[in-house]
């Protein structure tokens, strides 16, 4: 249960730092004591260790222009290394207790977006240079003006969006939504399971997996989501053992009923030296020429917008769970926080692990009491340590990470019940917004249509003003983005 500012300084009065540890960390002005921050440690590391599972087979899955994929194990280690060194960071410089990680909808458009148009390692730089902006925005003060630009809703809007895309790309990763061979002659291009029959092994898997999750979920179990991923992992290395199913690509020929991406069986080796060949593979320069400097612009816009309002909320979500909100409505050293997940932005592509940023699963180790950076030491140490069990990764198929996207999708989808819908000028860019991220597998589609469509409307109604001057040229950048198959066709 939390606690309010107030409480919280109300009982913490008269208490002097035990040593310098404690003074430094504010432990116990905060009201808090060691065994707390340890708890809240665990509990945050254990809530979002998932990560280390799901962005490798995210980012794995996407193929890059020149037909590359990334590796699994090393994509393991890589997320698990920059997740434990920037959660350090973030406690030490911000002494707040929210950790970073690999940031689910970023790593998507990347791997499903971006990568495509060019190669990996040009990729990663555009999320290099989005994380470098974002710093210079924090240094500025900008990020807080640009953040104050896009109404409330909106921002909103392009959250839910974001958790509806994450939903769908696991529905069809695992093979529960199909697209039909040949769509012409029906009236839907996509199907449930295999001719509208889920009659595999791997799709009852995920079926079980996923009620699995909820059921964990529900019922408030720490660590629902990771739960559900190892246990559902369990389940199909017994089904495969038993069945030999085999992957989804036998001989280059597809096997519908086969497992997606990997065949869950035991590997080689369970503890392994982290594979970390991908750090510092990443190239800011050659993507401009590759896929055009409009595309590559909107692409690092897109990054930037994705990643962009994540953290503001996410810091006042968890300094309300704790009581560590200050009058303002922000967190204490709210700059050094947001200085830290820029950093942590580009370290993520440095590393080739798309941009890292704060995670909402941090509430839950506020929730068992920690209230300062020193948890952060607990769950960063925690997620060092998991670069050495990479291998496992490749243990897991989609059908049991992909339990993780439709939950994740879930939570995102909450915030729906704070749009407005009985005031169309707001409601329809929301509702575009939305829609348009799943219906047309682009995480830009969505923000474009929205910002347009409010600047539109507000124009139509007579309400220019309303509208901030950023979010003008936001709305023409999106316009150029929308017609550079023309403009590129006319300008290069």
């Amino acid at each position: 249960m939390s606690t309010t500012a107030a409480e919280t300084t109300a009982g913490s009065s008269g208490r002097t730092p035990k040593n310098g540890f404690d003074r430094y960390f504010e432990i116990s002005a905060r009201g808090s004591t060691l065994g707390r921050e340890v708890r809240g440690g665990f509990a945050t590391f254990f809530t979002m260790a998932y990560i280390v599972v799901l962005n490798p087979l995210i980012l794995a899955a996407g193929v890059d222009a020149t037909g590359a994929q990334l590796p699994v194990t090393a994509l393991a280690a890589g997320t698990a290394l920059v997740a434990g060194v920037m959660t350090i960071l973030m406690g030490v410089v911000a002494r707040f207790p929210l950790a970073l990680a690999a940031g689910l909808g970023v790593n998507a458009l990347v791997a499903y977006e971006i990568a495509p148009e060019m190669t990996w390692a040009d990729a990663m730089g555009l999320v290099v240079i989005e994380g470098v902006l974002i710093a210079v925005l924090v240094l500025t003060g900008l990020r807080e003006a640009v953040f104050r630009a896009v109404p409330t809703a909106l921002k909103t809007a392009i959250g839910v969006g974001i958790g509806l895309f994450l939903m769908i790309i696991g529905l069809v990763d695992a093979g529960f939504v199909r697209r039909i061979p040949d769509a012409s002659g029906t009236t839907v291009p996509v199907e449930l399971g295999i001719g509208g029959v889920l009659s595999s092994w791997p799709l009852l898997v995920f079926c079980v997996g996923l009620l699995l999750t909820i059921v964990l979920f529900v019922r408030r179990v720490k660590g629902a989501i990771l739960i559900g991923i190892l246990a559902t992992t369990v389940l199909a290395i017994i089904v495969e053992a038993i069945g030999n199913i085999g992957p989804s690509f036998v001989n280059g020929q597809p096997n519908a009923k086969g497992w997606s991406l990997n065949v869950p069986t035991l590997p080689d080796k369970i503890v392994d030296l982290p594979d970390l060949s991908l750090l510092g593979h990443f190239n800011v320069l050659d993507s401009w020429g590759r896929a055009g400097w409009l595309v590559v612009l909107m692409f690092v816009f897109t990054l930037l917008v994705t990643d962009f309002f994540d953290t503001m909320g996410t810091m006042v979500a968890v300094g309300q769970e704790g009581g560590l909100i200050r009058p303002d409505g922000m967190p204490p050293r709210t700059r050094e926080i947001l200085l830290v997940d820029s950093v942590a932005a580009a370290a993520g592509g440095a590393a080739s692990v798309s941009s890292n940023t704060s995670f909402i699963e941090s509430a839950s180790g506020v929730a068992e009491g920690a209230r300062t950076g020193a948890a952060n030491l607990v769950t960063g140490v925690l997620f060092l340590l998991a670069m050495f069990l990479a291998p496992l990764v490749t243990v897991v198929p989609f059908e049991a990470a992909s339990t993780a996207l439709v939950v994740v999708g879930f939570l995102m989808m909450m915030g729906v019940r704070n749009i407005d819908w009985t005031d169309y000028e707001i409601a329809i860019p929301s509702f575009l917004a939305i829609t348009l991220m799943p219906f047309t597998y682009s995480i830009s589609n969505g923000i474009g249509a929205g910002v347009i469509s409010y600047v539109v409307i507000k124009l139509a109604v007579g309400k220019a003003r309303e509208v901030h001057p950023i979010l003008y040229g936001v709305a023409a950048l999106f316009v150029l983005y929308f017609l550079r198959g023309p403009l590129e066709a006319v300008l290069l």
